[in-house]
């Protein structure tokens, strides 16, 4: 037994009973300590239901309070304080390893806590461009109790969602949307007569996507009241690129503003009273240099840089900006990571981890984990860069997560980072093949949907050899319905010229790329998030046949009785329908290809199902998202729409549907036949 009831502790503010960890389970709990807790909240459920789990998360979250409110020891604390010592409580509980998205919520505390200080929210309206940054949001607007749930399945989402809470009033998760939305709402309010702000809070890295600039150019000439938030923390999700990041950063840390802003403090030096006037001088030195002129010619009234995490500056230049009428543009410097020194020293790593404890900080496995797709993938483009001087990596700002980390340091000239830019990254990638090049393009399921008409205008009507490594296809799991790559293959199957190929394994991902280069139009392979089956790629390049499936298991029985089936498998759930199919005596036929189907294996596999008995049936089942159109697929050739049971009788090559149907099958058949003569 790991957990022992000690006693009742019944009592106000207290759980209704103490439990302790037995001396069997200390000897366990440095290398089992997730088991240890998982029983432990299995027997509380148990004993007192999940009302008693509620109540003991309320108790770990009444601790941070009591953490807090000891640490503020009821002094008057300035709210930038307050908000400090709120951050390192955090820390010290251990909360910070229950998050995914981390440095980006510690770069906003202090913003958020002005925002909805000074807002009526969420009578005003405050939208979170991609919503990274929103867990302080969260803690703030009634959902810290809930916060142990988050991306957990019925817990709270990792991102805003309307439907969790008023005061989430866009869901977002993909970037550079925030501007339109709020734009949106600010001319809804004036349309219905209603006084209320809308304030849309963007990154940099946001800021590089066309859709930031389309909305900066319709909010510029709007007649309503709109705030847009610059988060300027030089960081998106990889470093960020493009030419406006680098005029931020080079005008912050330019000869001419650093003698600018010194320029009051040098003369006013001598006269005391007069320091604060240098102070303001200061601020306006940064208004001579930094990009006032490129928001204001959008139509916008620029204020800032300001600090991000000086609530002094933050609270005024806020109370000021809500008293102005027409779009106003406000620029704050943020640190991504903020407060945590190792989040601070590399935000990527802490951009989303996994859980750790904030005492150590990330520590590397002690076991190597078993190899991703993605690092499949990039190997695969290491190697193949090697091998053939066309290939050319493109990425919109997911260096990190595509796996192309290596590919940028040993082949920094053909590696292009085209920023938050999807719809961009699709086009140039077009332009580069036109010229003889073989673009890849590594991009995600979720974010591939936003360059939908580039890749069919751009990319497949004319037919350009560009492969698409898309990662993250099906369910990604905690991100949600926003990040799941759920609708790839249909999007997909549907463009003329374009190939679709789901490895079942590392080392199909491997040679399916091979495949999909050599491919004279566009190409696409579409693999999971995480590591497969574990089979190690093989080192060649070679390849895989064109458009060829193959059968991994045949039927073992020869009972004339027995129904026999055939599962058509699309991608990793090979491996599950290879264990089904042990239990059913079943067909396993690895497709390999959504598009083209291999309608040759198809018919072979049918001719294999045929019985002669009106009792039997060929059941046709398939695993995998492409599930409908192969049942539809095999059907059509049996010559019956819309069956996924099918029935069927070969001869000399066509196929017949047996004389024994029902009447009403029977017409349907024949009507089919009747159109396919």
């Amino acid at each position: 037994m790991r957990l022992a009831w000690l006693d009742d502790a019944r009592g106000a503010g207290r759980p209704s009973r103490r439990y302790v960890v037995t001396s069997h389970a200390q000897e366990h709990l440095p290398k089992d300590h997730l088991a240890v807790a998982l029983d432990t909240l299995a027997r509380l459920e148990e004993l007192g239901g999940e009302e008693e789990v509620r109540r003991t998360a309320r108790h770990a979250f009444r601790e941070i309070e009591e953490r807090f409110t000891a640490a503020v020891d009821g002094r008057e604390t300035a709210l930038q304080d307050r908000t400090r010592i709120l951050a390192r409580v955090l820390d010290e509980a251990g909360y910070a390893g229950t998050l995914r998205h981390f440095g980006a919520g510690l770069g906003v505390i202090e913003l958020t806590v002005a925002l909805h200080y000074l807002y009526d929210t969420p009578e005003d309206r405050l939208v979170w461009d991609v919503g990274h940054q929103t867990y302080p949001h969260k803690i703030l607007t009634g959902r810290r109790d809930r916060m142990h749930t988050l991306r957990q399945l019925g817990g709270i989402s990792g991102f805003p969602q309307r439907a969790e809470s008023p005061y989430d009033t866009f869901g977002t998760a993909h970037s550079s949307t925030s501007i339109s939305a709020a734009l949106g709402m600010a001319l809804a309010a004036k349309h219905k007569g209603e006084d209320r702000r809308a304030v849309a809070i963007i990154g940099d890295g946001a800021m590089t996507a066309g859709m930031a600039f389309e909305a900066l150019n319709n909010a510029g000439v709007a007649d309503c009241d709109l705030l847009v938030i610059l988060n300027d923390n030089d960081m998106s999700i990889s470093p960020p690129v493009g030419a406006l990041n680098r005029y931020l950063a080079q005008l912050m840390s330019g000869q001419f503003y650093a003698a600018a802003k010194n320029v009051g403090k040098t003369v006013l030096r001598p006269v005391p009273p007069l320091l604060e006037l240098a102070k303001r001088f200061e601020q306006q030195a940064k208004g001579m240099v930094v990009p006032a002129t490129l928001f204001e010619k959008f139509g916008f009234n620029y204020i800032g840089p300001i600090d991000g995490h000086d609530l002094d500056s933050l609270l005024p230049t806020l109370e000021n900006i809500k008293s102005l009428k027409g779009p106003q543009f406000l620029h704050v410097v943020t640190k991504k990571g903020y407060g945590y020194k190792l989040a601070e020293a590399d935000p990527v790593a802490y951009h989303g981890p996994s859980k750790f404890d904030p005492a150590i900080g990330l520590v590397k496995p002690s076991t190597p984990p078993a190899k991703t797709f993605t690092q499949v993938f990039g190997d695969w483009l290491c190697d193949m860069a090697a091998h053939d001087s066309r290939l050319v990596g493109i990425t919109p700002a997911m260096r990190e997560g595509s796996g192309m980390v290596e590919f940028h340091q040993r082949f920094p000239s053909r590696y292009y980072d085209v920023g938050i830019a999807e719809q961009h990254a699709v086009t140039f990638a077009a332009g580069m093949a036109c010229e003889g090049l073989k673009p890849v393009v590594a991009i995600y399921s979720t974010f591939l949907q936003r360059g939908y008409d580039q890749l069919i205008h751009d990319v497949a009507l004319q037919n350009l050899p560009v492969v698409f490594a898309i990662d993250r296809g099906g369910l990604v799991g905690a991100d949600g319905a926003t990040h799941h790559g759920a609708y790839d293959l249909s999007y997909l199957a549907c463009i003329p010229n374009m190939v679709v190929m789901a490895p079942a394994d590392e080392n199909e991902c491997r040679q399916m790329l091979s495949t999909g280069f050599r491919h004279a139009g566009p190409a696409a392979v579409r693999y999971p998030r995480g590591s497969g089956a574990g089979v190690a790629p093989l080192a060649a390049l070679d390849g895989l046949p064109f458009g060829k499936g193959e059968i991994r298991r045949d039927r073992q029985g020869t009972d004339a009785k027995a129904p026999r089936i055939a599962i058509l498998s699309f991608g990793t759930l090979l491996y599950p329908a290879l264990e089904a199919a042990e239990a059913l005596d079943a067909t396993v036929v690895n497709m390999r290809w959504a598009k083209p189907l291999d309608t040759a294996l198809l018919l072979a596999v049918a001719v294999t199902l045929v019985h002669t008995s009106s009792r039997s049936a060929a059941a046709v089942a398939s695993i995998g998202s492409p599930n409908l159109l192969a049942i539809r697929t095999l059907a059509v050739l049996a010559g019956l729409w819309g069956s996924a049971m099918v029935l069927l009788r070969l001869r000399a090559g066509s196929m017949e549907p047996k004389r024994t149907f029902s009447p009403a099958m029977r017409k349907i058949s024949c009507s089919r036949a009747r159109l396919a003569r």
